[in-house]
């Protein structure tokens, strides 16, 4: 199989649950990491386009929105795990986790991991160091990146009513393990979209303080473990 180009930048959550999904096909694909301030290495893009990262190109074909990328490889590719159920119950459940993930937890995560300047330096530094910036542009983001996030951290916060980002992520890892139940993944014995979106997210987070509190829980652990070892082994 040709391999899928994915536009992205490497610490983006939406563009993890892309990889994840691709990981658990076995679709190979090569990643080109977009300069978050230019965007030029984006392709061209219809008009009215985002042009957000991530956005695929799957034989030619273009696809933007995680979303939207998971279920157009879910139908173009059988692979071993199939994202969207048919039984309607189950797509309804998988959907639900999916949908919380990109308008919660996506939110809710960048108020631990730069919510202190402490915090806030190092997701500079990483950002810094994973992103297609210029010489000078790396300069600036080191320099005066760990400021903007600090401020963008408690600007979600004041957005979404919320005092501590710790606390608020804990709310929202506790929604997920209800969901999960004893079941080995959202909607029983074989992962999909919802699984597949959380644990993108949560990888994304796997260089900073916030990883390791999230995998203080045993649950949540036994649940990721099993999806990055689905990963491993369906990787193409």
């Amino acid at each position: 199989m040709k391999p899928v180009t994915l536009y992205q930048f490497e610490l983006c959550p939406y563009c993890h649950k892309v990889k994840a999904g691709m990981d658990l096909k076995g679709i190979p694909y090569e990643k080109i990491e977009v300069n978050p301030i230019s965007k030029k290495e984006l392709p061209p893009l219809p008009p009215g386009s985002a042009k957000k990262v991530p956005v695929i190109r799957f034989d030619g074909e273009l696809v933007e929105d995680s979303t939207a990328i998971l279920k157009f490889l879910d139908g173009k590719v059988a692979g071993k795990v199939k994202f969207v159920p048919e039984d309607p119950i189950l797509r309804e459940k998988t959907e639900l986790v999916e949908q919380w993930v990109d308008d919660d937890l996506t939110y809710a995560l960048p108020t631990v991991i730069y919510g202190t300047m402490d915090e806030a330096m190092k997701a500079a530094q990483v950002t810094a160091r994973s992103s297609n910036f210029g010489f000078f542009q790396n300069l600036m983001v080191r320099a005066g990146g760990s400021l903007i996030m600090y401020q963008v951290s408690k600007r979600i916060l004041k957005k979404r009513d919320q005092t501590d980002g710790h606390a608020w992520v804990q709310k929202e890892l506790d929604k997920f393990e209800n969901w999960l139940g004893t079941q080995k993944f959202v909607c029983g014995e074989e992962p999909t979209m919802g699984d597949v979106a959380v644990h993108g997210a949560l990888k994304c987070i796997e260089e900073f303080p916030a990883f390791g509190e999230a995998m203080a829980r045993p649950k949540l652990k036994a649940w990721y473990d099993r999806m990055q070892q689905l990963r491993d082994q369906n990787r193409a």
